[in-house]
């Protein structure tokens, strides 16, 4: 069965936002790659910035839905007690990782998105910040739960170079084989390695350099009794 014109637009967007980037792709090339005309565009989208919001909605949208599943199952395992970092890790980056390996348009839409992390804009900055504020709520909350030993803006520090690190394995090597010959065709291996490099530095001993009001998690006062 032949795509709609809706999906087609969306499939030739995503196509183009990873070999060209969002602001180089242009409606008119969008529209011969769909084989449509810039009045479907219009009519389904309204705006170039709408399409660009629904590229993303499409699988980001199930992406987080499946990590704050499988962090509810994770939580539900541990009734109230803190989850493992490794848990954690496994239901945020996991779920990404697993969607980069699939070749049947999710490979596709995780190279986009780990682009976009590395060259954001004004719009699409914004647009996942919304897009990403309950997961990342949820998903601090259980770091925070996880790891009371790690000051929280030191672990903040530490989430913003993990998700730097997912979206470049997931953006593709070729920067990487610059250093020498990488293959990188086994996600498995690729997931293993990944996962081992994360839960390392999520559990790196805390810098030397921190200022002494961040080297230990602040003490919560003690409340009195009533007498």
């Amino acid at each position: 069965m032949e795509p709609d014109t809706r999906t087609r637009i969306l499939d030739a967007a995503e196509k183009l936002f990873v070999a060209h980037g969002l602001d180089a792709t242009t409606l008119r090339m969008i529209t011969a790659g769909a084989q449509a005309n810039l009045a479907a565009v219009n009519y389904h989208f309204g705006s170039k910035e709408a399409l660009i919001e629904a590229v993303f909605r499409r699988r980001l949208t199930w992406l987080n839905e499946q990590r704050i599943a499988a962090l509810d199952a994770f939580e539900a395992e541990a009734k109230g007690a803190p989850l493992k970092p490794r848990q954690i890790v496994e239901a945020f980056f996991g779920v990404a990782i697993r969607m980069a390996a699939d070749k049947g348009g999710g490979q596709s839409f995780m190279r986009l998105l780990g682009r976009t992390y590395t060259e954001p804009t004004d719009f699409i900055r914004t647009f996942l910040a919304e897009e990403y504020a309950e997961v990342i709520a949820r998903f601090n909350a259980a770091f925070f739960k996880a790891l009371p030993d790690v000051p929280q803006e030191e672990f903040l520090w530490r989430f913003h170079f993990m998700m730097g690190a997912l979206s470049y394995a997931i953006s593709g090597a070729d920067a990487l084989r610059l250093l020498g010959p990488v293959d990188d065709s086994d996600p498995d291996v690729l997931y293993a390695r990944l996962m081992s490099f994360l839960i390392g530095g999520l559990r790196a001993p805390l810098p030397a350099l921190l200022p002494a009001s961040q080297a230990k998690p602040a003490k919560k006062p003690r409340t009195r009794k009533a007498a």
